[in-house]
């Protein structure tokens, strides 16, 4: 057995399902399957159940693939001490950030960060936050980037900026002409039940904007109308540039150059803090930690 051996099973119990997990490992989906077959056979334990849904793994199955995931756990850190002795001449470190706030974050923090090691390689993992916090109890990331209040972290989160939640809608939209200039000229307020009076795009019920949209409603004794109510927030953000709808996003994810009418929500605003968390595990690399003090420069040069 070698270490494809245990990320085809992990990958197989996480996915529950032959074709997902082929599709997660750029494999053929029968080289998998005939992969299962033949280790179940040699090992004489059957480690999944199959289904009309998929698979999952039997309970014989759920404590094999847990000892594998802490031995696969052991490699990475023993990996992680050898790159360390070496002085970061080599090694890798892993970014979890989301797709969306890591299109403008991202390049910025790869190009410093490759300039100042360019022999350590960087591997990114793009998911919501909510989905990285799952990543990071496994082990599976050294570093990321999350939205707080945590769902399932404790400790492991160290806030680093707050963000800032804006209404946003085409050039030239009717809001504009409703808008408050605050004294310092720097924003432009208006009230959640103004917006209401027009349609909203709003970003998937299982992410932390999509949540804190609905919750402004909610809180507020709001009624909306939601022409779309589960679209990724860039495509709610396109949609809300070409006319279709209001939406919310992120001050961090916004492209300054992008023609959109960006709105504070009241007077006070709406703001959610930032955290870049690691593992919960004893040892951290000096790749990890140089990551994170990447990450915080840029997003405090950004806000400059």
């Amino acid at each position: 057995m070698d270490l494809r051996d245990f990320q085809y099973l992990i990958a197989l119990a996480e996915e529950g399902s032959v074709s997902r997990a082929a599709d997660r490992l750029y494999m053929a989906q029968s080289s998998l399957s005939q992969f299962l077959q033949q280790y179940e056979s040699e090992l004489g334990v059957k480690l999944f159940i199959r289904t009309s849904k998929g698979i999952r793994p039997t309970s014989n199955g759920e404590v094999f693939i847990g000892h594998l995931r802490q031995m696969l756990s052991y490699y990475e850190q023993a990996k992680r001490e050898l790159w360390d002795k070496e002085d970061m001449k080599g090694g890798r470190v892993s970014l979890g950030i989301s797709t969306y706030r890591g299109r403008q974050i991202l390049p910025r923090v790869l190009q410093r960060f490759s300039q100042r090691y360019p022999e350590v390689q960087v591997v990114v993992v793009e998911e919501n936050s909510l989905k990285l916090e799952e990543l990071l109890l496994d082990g599976a990331v050294d570093v990321a980037v999350i939205a707080m209040p945590a769902a399932k972290l404790k400790n492991e989160v160290k806030r680093f900026t707050r963000d800032e939640v804006y209404i946003v809608a085409q050039k030239d939209h009717p809001l504009a002409g409703k808008a408050v200039t605050s004294p310092d000229g720097r924003h432009r307020s208006i009230s959640l039940r103004e917006a209401a009076r027009y349609p909203f795009v709003l970003s998937y019920h299982d992410t932390i904007l999509g949540n804190i949209s609905r919750d402004l409603f909610q809180k507020n004794k709001i009624r909306y109308t939601a022409l779309y109510d589960n679209i990724s927030a860039a495509m709610s953000v396109a949609m809300a540039k070409a006319g279709i709808g209001l939406a919310f996003s992120y001050a961090s994810c916004l492209d300054p150059d992008e023609p959109l009418e960006l709105f504070r929500i009241g007077k006070e605003g709406v703001f959610l803090d930032l955290g870049v968390a690691m593992p919960s595990r004893e040892y951290h690399s000096r790749a990890a930690f140089a990551m994170e003090d990447v990450i915080r420069e840029v997003f405090r040069d950004g806000q400059r």
